[in-house]
């Protein structure tokens, strides 16, 4: 039998993300983020090149770019009940760590292996922060399609793309819970 190391198995089977919204300060100040960041970029990186990158935001950053939703929002006709929806995200998140997936030109190495990559990062990074003992959760929204938001706001080239923004802090309510997958219904056994 192999080892197991039952601490983690408990906190994977058990873990749950918490609503963004009932985030608040205090959020992990730069050391504290340090190890969140490190194990996160542990992930699986099939030929080592590093196609994703992190932009993390504090308070002021996050309160720049409530104001571009809220200017993107209505230069895009977008509903306001959906700018509000997008503007409070940034604006009431104590912090919030952009996964960048910043793919690289290989000749070995898929596109589609790299943004699955960059999708890698996101839940190991909410997975670290959660383990840390901080609330977390993992959101995107219209914003981060728009390529005047990413541009203007996160300084992206047009060849990068957000796989997630991950919002961290202190968890104000205990996270709800949700019905989880059957296992039965979406498991294939395949043994010839």
């Amino acid at each position: 039998m192999p080892d197991r190391n039952e601490a983690a198995l408990q906190f994977l089977l058990t873990r749950r993300s918490r609503p963004a919204k009932t985030l608040t300060d205090p959020a992990p100040d730069r050391a504290a983020l340090q190890p969140i960041l490190t194990a996160a970029a542990r992930s699986p990186d099939h030929g080592k090149l590093e196609p994703w990158r992190f932009i993390v935001l504090e308070r002021g950053a996050l309160a720049r770019l409530a104001d571009l939703v809220e200017t993107r929002g209505a230069e895009r006709n977008e509903a306001p009940a959906q700018i509000a929806k997008a503007k409070s995200a940034y604006q009431d998140s104590p912090l919030a760590v952009v996964v960048v997936s910043a793919p690289v030109q290989s000749d070995k190495i898929p596109k589609i292996e790299q943004v699955y990559s960059a999708g890698a990062v996101c839940l190991a990074l909410l997975n670290a922060a959660l383990a840390s003992g901080w609330g977390a959760n993992w959101l995107t929204g219209w914003p981060v399609y728009d390529r005047t938001f990413l541009r203007d706001g996160l300084g992206l080239g047009d060849d990068e793309t957000v796989a997630g923004v991950i919002h961290i802090g202190t968890q104000t309510n205990p996270p709800p819970e949700r019905p989880r997958p059957d296992l039965d219904a979406i498991t294939t056994w395949v043994d010839a």
